[in-house]
């Protein structure tokens, strides 16, 4: 049994820890005393009770991914007439705050996105109600048939994350594949990336100098081999060489591994010695993501949720693994959101059965898909839809091969709070403009970041008791 934190040592660690939410008090075990048993929830919303039942759910997304969640809410309703639902939605970069002040205002959505990496501390602090009974007892619901991936990331014994009961369900997962203007590669000449075997990475650099061009001859650069965010793209190059920001007892942060150090001064080379990404100045100009979506870019970051905005790009593109290391093998990170229900929602079979829809029903993920915001979570779904090579991207078999075979999860996820990670990037700008060298960079940094991960530490074993 886990024990909960009270109220009081919430308010106390918020203020002390920007990303980490601690102890709003209140039992998070409400399954054991609500709970009415799958066949129960599986007919929430359908039985003969005239009350109506109000819920709360509150997401982040894009316009697209925004219209697409409203109407699955609307279908919802439709099947459940007795359950209404108040859609809250929040921009993307003030979600975590919003949330963050319900929780400690202790009035929590009764269905709302969560990060996973959020997971242990809303469990330890009585947030989330336990899912397990809810979701692996219901006869709608083949957990066979979801990402094993996606469902593990929500799930808490209490001393390990990845297994144990459930508090979440994947919103959906979000393989980070790298896609390439297949228009650009044919007017040049240069044969098609092979979709099944990644560059290495001085293969990678050759072609991205051959695309690396001044196309209108005034002596500026117009056309880039590629253009990558370096917290996004950085753990790709440095898995595929072998190394990591954390030791395998995610109590040891390892960025002056000397593979480590090899993968970033690689990713500074890209732009600094072999000039295929733009320039911090040129980057000011115009960003790489406008000049990817103007066709001025070769490779670039493709995430599903970019498949609706994709459709109208003046150019072909497809899906690619990204460039391999000294592993010989690509690497990269999927990502995730989890919907969970509030511990204290006073409808928790209502609250269960919404989640089940956004994230486990065909109804539910048909019309998801169908908007381009996401690969289907039923695995069944996912196959066939990845088979249809005659809508964009032709090669989305690649999203499925990066959730199945070569994705992880980013390294901030295994611990109690992702500070001693973010820490990374917050002081990486001198090495990007080759002001500090990545050697001497990861030995300044990994005291720090270490300090950090061994509060975080300290704060989980605290967070049990």
């Amino acid at each position: 049994m886990l024990k909960k934190k009270g109220w009081f040592t919430l308010l106390s660690l918020v203020l002390m820890v920007s990303v980490i939410l601690t102890g709003c008090g209140g039992n998070n075990n409400a399954s054991s005393g609500s709970n009415s048993g799958g066949e129960a929830t599986a007919n929430a919303g359908k039985n003969d009770s005239k009350e109506t039942k109000n819920l709360t759910f509150m997401f982040r997304g894009g316009t697209d991914e925004q219209k697409a969640y409203e109407g699955v809410v609307k279908k919802f309703e439709a099947d459940h007439p007795n359950v209404k639902v108040k859609i809250v939605v929040t921009a993307a970069d003030q979600y975590a705050t919003k949330l963050k002040a319900s929780i400690t205002g202790n009035s929590v959505p009764d269905v709302f996105y969560f990060e996973s990496g959020d997971l242990k501390a809303y469990v330890n602090s009585g947030v989330l109600l336990d899912l397990t009974s809810y979701v692996e007892n219901n006869p709608n619901i083949d957990l066979n048939n979801i990402w094993k991936y996606g469902v593990d990331l929500y799930r808490y014994d209490g001393t390990m994350a990845g297994q144990g009961n459930l508090y979440g369900m994947p919103k959906d997962v979000g393989p980070f594949a790298l896609g390439y203007n297949k228009t650009m590669f044919e007017a040049a000449g240069i044969p098609l990336p092979d979709k099944d075997k990644p560059y290495t990475w001085d293969e990678f650099i050759k072609v991205a100098q051959q695309l690396t061009t001044d196309k209108d001859g005034d002596g500026k650069l117009d056309q880039f081999g590629a253009g990558f965010n370096v917290q996004w793209a950085l753990p790709s190059f440095v898995w595929s060489n072998g190394a990591d920001w954390i030791d395998a007892t995610k109590t040891k942060v390892t960025i002056d591994d000397p593979k480590f150090i090899e993968a970033l001064q690689f990713f500074t080379d890209m732009q600094l010695k072999y000039g295929i990404t733009p320039s911090t100045e040129q980057a000011q100009t115009l960003d790489t993501y406008q000049r990817w979506m103007k066709g001025e870019m070769a490779f670039f970051p493709v995430g599903p949720w970019d498949m609706s905005t994709y459709e109208t790009l003046p150019f072909d593109y497809d899906l690619i693994p990204y460039p391999a290391g000294s592993t010989g093998k690509s690497a990269t990170w999927t990502g995730s959101l989890g919907i969970g229900a509030s511990a204290k929602t006073k409808h928790p079979d209502e609250a269960v059965e919404l989640i089940n829809y956004l994230t486990a029903s065909k109804e539910g993920m048909e019309a998801l898909v169908k908007a381009k915001v996401q690969i289907p979570n039923l695995i069944d779904m996912a196959t066939e839809w990845a088979a249809d090579t005659t809508t964009k991207p032709a090669n989305k078999e690649e999203f499925l091969q990066v959730v199945n075979e070569y994705g992880r999860v980013l390294p901030g996820h295994y611990t109690y709070n992702a500070e001693w990670y973010n820490l990374f990037y917050t002081d990486i700008q001198p090495v990007l403009d080759g002001k500090v060298t990545p050697e001497e960079y990861v030995k300044s940094e990994q005291p720090k970041m270490q300090k950090l991960l061994d509060k975080a530490v300290e704060q989980e074993a605290k967070s049990k008791k």
